[in-house]
């Protein structure tokens, strides 16, 4: 997915940020993976990952583009821009996940609040009644609302462990079968995610209330 550019500067063909042969700094790469210079994956060495962006981040600060032309200054300021961006990408698995199945042409959409898994139907059933409760002032809610707060918790560390276990299927495999069982457990995940966020939210409204 590497895309080769031509130099602004010498007019020659390269994938570097920086020219190889004159060293004028070219138009950035969209590509996260191609502007930090790393293969893509799914399992990162996040020190690598930190180490590079500090790394680019020195060589594209403004003041060492004081005195270049307004080609080179304009290539600084896009690429840092873009090197910010791919790094908050990259860092976080979850973002970096949807990023990669992304590339490879899979739609990543919101999960709907009615696309109830399966095996969790009794969980959010119980999870509602504990939020209707709540609501209408019954305190007595609140610890079925916290424990139902946990166990979602305890499953979205399963998830990411089963997520961890795939990323690496996919580094290994390269196999478009992982991707789309990626994107499944991702739904999931987002499923179950919101339900922490929904717990939280009205535990909070709660102690407001007192």
């Amino acid at each position: 997915m590497n895309s080769k550019s031509t130099c602004w500067q010498c007019g020659r063909a390269g994938y570097e940020l920086f020219c190889s042969h004159c060293g004028a700094l070219r138009a950035p790469a969209a590509d996260f993976f191609e502007l930090f210079g790393m293969e893509e994956q799914l399992s990162l060495d996040a020190g690598e990952l930190q180490r590079r962006f500090y790394e680019l981040s020195r060589k594209l600060h403004p003041d060492l583009y004081v005195r270049k032309s307004e080609q080179e200054r304009q290539n600084a300021v896009d690429a840092s821009a873009l090197l910010n961006d791919g790094y908050r990408t990259l860092r976080d698995p979850v973002k970096r996940a949807e990023y990669v199945l992304k590339r490879h042409g899979f739609d990543i959409g919101e999960q709907r609040s009615k696309d109830v898994p399966p095996e969790l139907l009794e969980e959010v059933f119980e999870l509602n009644m504990a939020l209707e409760e709540i609501r209408g002032g019954d305190e007595s809610a609140r610890d079925q609302l916290e424990a139902a707060g946990e166990r979602f918790k305890t499953m979205l560390g399963d998830i990411d462990r089963e997520l961890q276990s795939e990323f690496e299927r996919f580094d290994a495999s390269r196999e478009s079968d992982v991707l789309a069982s990626i994107r499944r457990i991702l739904n999931r995940r987002r499923y179950i995610q919101n339900l922490v966020n929904e717990v939280e939210k009205e535990t909070l409204a709660a102690n407001e209330r007192k």
